[in-house]
């Protein structure tokens, strides 16, 4: 009876062994085996579908930018909306900055009525800066979301809103918080209503989600923020691994970047070997205004600065992960900034 027992004992030990092992290395073998099986196919999509580098005005083809894996880098994200026949606009303008290292991303938004020179149309002419990409493009956005935040962008995304319904299809849905029903029905706007308590929300609803204008631009601008980090906590989590080619075949035209394609993979090996990413967002805020009969955002030239002193901030590689200017920190460490200066 006492071999019996032993015997039980350690079957349970090692039974207990195993499963400990395989909780500490699920994320290890997660990363090995999305290398061995996936990588490959992955990159390759990419580079068929997605990968598409801007060009210059005699269109050659723009150097490859270094493809950075460690240090910060920024990203432009453009989420654009095209009905029918309509010029697309960039519905979505976000200054993105990534620490891999940190496993940290900042999301600077700039909604769409932002009254801003467009650069390099009429005479960087003022106008909504969501019409810089209806006028040219990836190039055209870059170049005024740069002129208007003081830094450059060393890599873009773009993706077309149906792209983003077809993956939030893909994930079988997203935990968006919505509490209280959201009906869109004004005279002149799309009509739609989302249904307030769900657990999941499938494409259409959440593309409704972003869309859905029918409050402040402010509101709008935190809607689509709190989507891109519900998206993103659903596309890193583990179990939506055996869906990548699939995401990627079924944003196909509707996605396109100038990052690489082996930098993407490495990204997403990094971020899935890693802890779970923390993102922090800020929106760059502006007062309503007829300007020549037409409404825009005038800026807040403090919410501005601040955004500039975050992008300073976590751009220096050399700042460490306890010292990053937080989006609720910013004005306090813009005063101190100005403070030393003065002295």
């Amino acid at each position: 009876m006492k071999k019996k027992w032993k015997k039980r004992y350690i079957a349970l030990i090692i039974l207990l062994v195993i499963v400990a092992g395989g909780v500490l290395l699920r994320k290890p073998l997660t990363v090995l085996a999305f290398d061995l099986f996936l990588s490959d196919k992955v990159e390759s999509t990419l580079q068929q579908k997605s990968y598409q580098p801007l060009t210059s005005e005699d269109n050659t083809v723009k150097p490859e930018p270094i493809a950075y894996k460690s240090d910060p880098f920024s990203v432009m994200l453009l989420g654009t909306d095209q009905r029918k026949t309509e010029t697309a606009r960039s519905d979505t303008m976000i200054y993105a900055v990534v620490r891999p290292e940190d496993y940290k991303l900042l999301l600077i938004s700039i909604p769409r009525d932002t009254y801003t020179e467009i650069i390099g149309h009429d005479g960087n002419k003022k106008d909504k800066i969501t019409h810089a990409y209806a006028f040219g493009g990836q190039q055209m956005a870059k170049d005024t979301l740069e002129a208007l935040l003081g830094h450059q962008i060393q890599y873009y995304a773009t993706i077309n809103f149906q792209g983003l319904k077809d993956t939030v299809d893909a994930l079988g849905g997203l935990p968006l918080p919505i509490k209280k029903t959201i009906e869109n029905k004004g005279k002149d706007h799309e009509k739609f209503t989302i249904v307030g308590g769900k657990s999941l929300y499938n494409g259409e609803e959440s593309l409704n989600y972003v869309r859905y204008r029918e409050d402040s631009d402010f509101n709008r601008t935190k809607r689509q923020q709190v989507f891109l980090d519900v998206l993103a906590n659903k596309m890193l989590s583990l179990n939506q691994i055996g869906n990548v080619t699939e995401l990627l075949n079924i944003m196909g035209e509707n996605f396109k970047t100038d990052m690489p394609p082996s930098m993407v993979t490495g990204l997403a090996k990094k971020f899935m070997g890693g802890k779970e990413a923390d993102i922090s967002s800020f929106t760059v805020m502006g007062e309503g205004a007829r300007i020549d009969g037409v409404y825009y955002d005038v800026v807040n030239e403090e919410d501005l600065n601040k955004a500039k002193a975050m992008i300073d901030n976590w751009m220096n590689a050399g700042t460490p992960a306890d010292q990053l200017i937080e989006p609720g920190k910013a004005g306090d460490a813009l005063e101190a900034k100005a403070t030393s200066a003065a002295q």
